[in-house]
């Protein structure tokens, strides 16, 4: 009896292991990847751009939704002051997403992690804050879509 167990749990095993979830994973491989440490970025281009708005401030940034056609994939690069902290956040339209935190400094450039998009769309949006948000100082901003 104990080793027909041992059968049935191990057979589970070995079919877990060659899902098509588990296969699906092996093609993205540069999912919640750097760009630039990756190679990626070295290709890249800009699909989208938007700002990056502030009730109180006005313009505070931009914000671009970046393509490598040699990695299929899709980040968000960001462009806002030196002193802003913020979240940027990249999605997928299979319901895959990565989000990644930025603190103040690198010239207010960022970029988050990448997420595999081949031959879906892909946006992103960013929120920053600076001076600890107080007074309105935060802003956000959207890309519209883009479909490789």
């Amino acid at each position: 009896m104990k080793r027909r167990v041992v059968a049935v749990v191990l057979g589970a095993a070995t079919l877990l292991a060659g899902s098509p979830a588990n296969a699906q994973a092996a093609l993205k491989p540069y999912d919640h990847k750097d760009p630039y440490k990756s190679g990626c970025g070295n290709s890249a281009r800009t699909v989208r751009t938007a700002t990056i708005n502030s009730k109180a401030n006005g313009q505070v940034g931009t914000i671009k939704l970046m393509w490598s056609g040699k990695c299929k994939t899709n980040w968000i690069e960001v462009s806002t002051a030196t002193s802003a902290r913020g979240t940027i956040s990249v999605y997928a339209a299979d319901g895959r997403y990565d989000r990644f935190s930025f603190k103040p400094g690198n010239k207010g450039r960022h970029w988050g992690n990448m997420i595999w998009a081949n031959n879906m769309c892909a946006w992103g949006g960013v929120s920053v804050q600076w001076n600890g948000g107080k007074g309105g100082q935060n802003g956000a901003g959207t890309t519209s879509k883009a479909c490789k």
